[in-house]
């Protein structure tokens, strides 16, 4: 199904939806030009995302973009742990929701940070499994290859692609306290968009041969 031959098809683009096409490549182009972020980093957050977006035409294209532009494969490796440990945050956070599903107390809104205080009851049905968790979590984000301030940078963008509410709070107010600015959160969000379009770009490789056939 994941064929590097598929991505031949993406050429019949230009003549299937130019302008569509066209404006996509502009968006792409944009995102990753050297602003308050630049290439390297905005790379190295793209490999982070496309392990959300699990498109392997995207792992590949980006991992060769952020090795050009100087990554090492040891920052990758950090950065795809951060997108982890979000994704495991989510489903951790998002939890909130099966305690308060029984609660008649508990806040009519779905997205509450009060909603939060029931995780207290995941630490104390599967103690071992949080703790196992919280461990991860804070082994992700400490200062490696990459620093603390910069995988906050990606934790910020892999939220925004993972659609977590908590973890956008969490980590955008972690980022803040690292001295990440507004410029710099602006930019990886944008990565994490071109990346959630690029996904959707990629497989029409797919769709375009499975029409074919």
């Amino acid at each position: 199904m994941y064929s590097k031959e598929h991505t031949k098809h993406l050429a019949q683009l230009k003549d299937l939806a130019p302008e569509q096409l066209q404006a996509f490549n502009e968006f792409n182009a944009a995102v990753f030009q050297d602003g308050a972020l630049n290439q390297k980093e905005k790379e190295i957050i793209a490999v982070a995302i496309t392990h959300v977006t699990q498109c392997p035409y995207c792992i590949d294209s980006h991992t060769k973009k952020a090795k050009k532009a100087g990554a090492t494969l040891e920052e990758l490796a950090e950065a795809v742990f951060v997108t982890a440990a979000v994704e495991a945050g989510g489903a951790v956070t998002h939890s909130t929701h099966v305690h308060n599903a029984n609660e008649k107390e508990a806040s009519d809104s779905l997205y509450n940070r009060s909603n939060l205080k029931s995780l207290g009851q995941l630490g104390n049905f599967a103690s071992a499994g949080f703790k196992g968790y919280q461990a991860f979590s804070a082994a992700a984000t400490k200062p490696g290859k990459l620093s603390t301030k910069f995988k906050e940078i990606i934790a910020v963008a892999v939220a925004t692609a993972t659609q977590c509410p908590y973890c956008i709070d969490v980590h955008t107010k972690n980022a803040s306290r690292h001295g990440v600015t507004s410029e710099e959160l602006a930019e990886a969000i944008m990565v994490s968009s071109a990346l959630r379009a690029g996904g959707s770009y990629a497989h029409m490789s797919n769709m375009i041969n499975s029409y074919q056939e």
